[in-house]
């Protein structure tokens, strides 16, 4: 189930904008990245012992709200007892950048092993789900959730499959005051019935959720698909609610336990500690014994779980258990919800053929009507126009498409088997984060916050950069929204822009994009000279109502832009002295302009990928 390779072979170099070192621990190269940061692989200054240190984006470090957030969870995961979980060792939520350390496990996903070489054996199949659910007991034991429980969450590490990411699940309190109802946190194809309810804003989730979420991994590793597998993430949301699940390929207690899990009804489900107690306990499927002989870290870790959260089974004997004993209830308060790297990114499910639908139920338990107001509701609107509708009908959990409120009317409509890596930066420019307000007096000119935008504002022409990102990157795409307030003013965007570029002074990249063109410019000192210039497929409306995404790819020597989603053209960039910098926003006039002003534009919810 383990792979041989080397963690430095499945670890990418650092970035030239990485940092070599964050508290105590040094950096050595990036084990991958996502919603909230960078997760590099490192180890503590003097030790030899490797970790993985999960830093923060700088937008989210400036966000006060986050910083509470993160010490929260922070302070509950350390309490996650590491049963099949990896271990979480330091941290430290008032560091410039808040970073949490985890212990490094070395070992392939679930996810790339099942890619790789197809679904599990028997013994294997049996290990993970017997991993997983003793990952889960520990988790719920202390009071978190995960919350986005996945194949590429659990890795197969030598003695056990380890979970992941729970970490930086959100800690659960009824009464923090932590939570927003937009911070929607999941992967589709995993995410239970509940989490779609848009009767609230606010769903409850438990961690009947989580026991979902084993239902369809567990499914996956047997078959290589999702129990509940469409073309897209809104046509698998509508199959999760309104279809049984396709097991076909799993067999025994197994697939029962699976179907189980997969119930509509959160409450039909059994908890994480029940799932452990049927799988290790009483009469035992070959292939479960062989998984525990095998593994004997796994059965020493199953029977610590059960410890924990109620009896023990002797270390050397299974003890028959009472036809479903409910275990105790673990003391978890309701409103439980969490928070992971993958904050606002679903992973689409690509299209696989389509196999009998099928569906099996476990006795023991009296069945409820499976979410009757909202699956009448689904299903009358499929029955009318198709699972499109679900698209509006989940509109705040499904991040992706035109209907998220993200987009805009002008956004373009991205296909549903395309999936885009989360950017490194975020920032709405609703309020300070990155991006400050600043005024020159000298200049008659600022930057503030008006009206959910960066207002940038001269009086007389001219240039003025706002005060925001310092940190300096080589190639970077940038995606903003851009609103022209005043005739002749121009958004200008500067990249590549550093203090020493150009003869020991200020230099960059400067973009300004007017009412019907976007022009190129070398800025140098105090001098700007335009380059290059290209016309807008579309003129841009002063004070419109929807702001304009302006989209740049910038990559050696090029630079793309993209105007609505739509591609403007692709300006050269000559200079041989600007190879690297900050991107800056700010106002400028229009070339054209001659007289006073004043100029003025505004930006809106800025991205960055680096």
């Amino acid at each position: 189930m383990v792979d041989s390779t080397m963690p430095g072979e499945r670890t990418q170099p650092l970035r030239p904008h990485d940092p070599a070192a964050v508290g105590e621990y040094e950096l050595l190269g990036r084990l991958g990245e996502g919603g909230m940061g960078t997760v590099y692989l490192g180890r503590k200054k003097s030790s030899e012992i490797l970790v993985a240190v999960k830093v923060v984006r700088l937008d989210l470090a400036h966000d006060d709200e986050f910083r509470l957030r993160f010490r929260s969870e922070v302070e509950r995961a350390q309490q996650v007892p590491p049963f099949c979980t990896a271990e979480v060792l330091d941290a430290d939520p008032d560091h410039e950048q808040p970073y949490l350390v985890v212990e490094f496990v070395d070992g392939p996903t679930l996810a790339q092993v099942v890619e790789e070489r197809g679904p599990l054996t028997s013994a294997n199949l049996h290990s993970v789900a017997i991993g997983v659910a003793t990952a889960l007991t520990a988790i719920h034991g202390a009071g978190v959730i995960h919350r986005d429980l996945k194949p590429r969450n659990v890795l197969l590490a030598p003695g056990s499959p380890k979970v992941i990411d729970f970490g930086i699940a959100r800690a659960m309190s009824a009464t923090s005051g932590n939570t927003r109802p937009d911070q929607m946190v999941g992967t589709v194809a995993y995410m239970a019935p509940e989490r779609f309810d848009t009767d609230s804003d606010s769903p409850v989730v438990t961690p009947a959720a989580d026991v979902f979420a084993w239902g369809g991994v567990v499914a996956y590793a047997g078959t290589g698909k999702t129990p509940f597998h469409a073309d897209s993430p809104t046509a698998t949301a509508a199959r999760i609610l309104t279809q049984p699940p396709r097991l076909d390929g799993l067999s025994g207690p197994l697939r029962d336990l699976v179907a189980h899990a997969l119930e509509k009804e959160p409450a039909n489900r059994p908890s994480a500690r029940e799932l452990l107690d049927l799988l290790i306990s009483g009469d035992r499927p070959a292939a479960i014994s062989a998984a525990l002989a095998d593994q004997p870290d796994l059965r020493a870790a199953a029977v610590e779980a059960q410890a924990v959260t109620g009896y023990a089974l002797p270390p050397t004997a299974a003890v028959p258990v009472p036809v479903l004993t409910p275990a105790p209830l673990l003391d978890i308060p309701p409103g439980l919800v969490g928070y992971d790297e993958n904050v606002i990114v679903t992973v689409p499910i690509e299209a696989v053929p389509e196999p009998t639908l099928t569906g099996s139920e476990v006795s023991g338990r009296p069945r409820r009507r499976v979410l009757p107001a909202l699956l009448a509701t689904v299903t009358v609107l499929i029955l009318a126009a198709g699972v499109g509708m679900i698209g509006l009908l989940l509109r705040d959990e499904f991040k992706t498409g035109p209907t998220g409120p993200a987009a805009s009317a002008s956004t373009p409509v991205t296909e549903a088997t395309t999936s885009e890596p989360a950017p490194q930066i975020t920032d709405k420019l609703d309020r300070a984060r990155v991006w400050t307000p600043t005024e020159q007096d000298s200049e008659q000119a600022s930057c503030e916050f008006a009206g959910g935008v960066l207002v940038a504002r001269r009086e007389d022409t001219g240039t003025y950069r706002c005060k925001g990102l310092k940190t300096e990157m080589p190639d970077v795409t940038v995606e903003v929204g851009v609103r022209l307030d005043r005739r002749l003013s121009c958004a200008g965007i500067w990249f590549r822009l550093a203090d020493h570029a150009i003869d020991d002074g200020l230099g960059g990249y400067q973009l300004r994009v007017c009412e019907k063109d976007v022009h190129l410019a070398v800025h140098a000192g105090n001098d700007i000279k335009v380059q290059d210039q290209l016309p807008l497929p579309k003129s841009i409306p002063f004070f419109a109502a929807t702001p304009t995404r302006i989209r740049l790819k910038i990559h050696g020597n090029s630079v793309e832009v993209f105007q609505d989603g739509q591609p403007v053209g692709t300006l050269a960039l000559t200079d041989s002295r600007l190879t690297v910098g900050r991107v800056v926003l700010g106002v400028c006039n229009d070339p054209s302009a001659s007289g006073q002003g004043p100029y003025e534009v505004a930006f809106s919810d800025i991205k960055l990928w680096y």
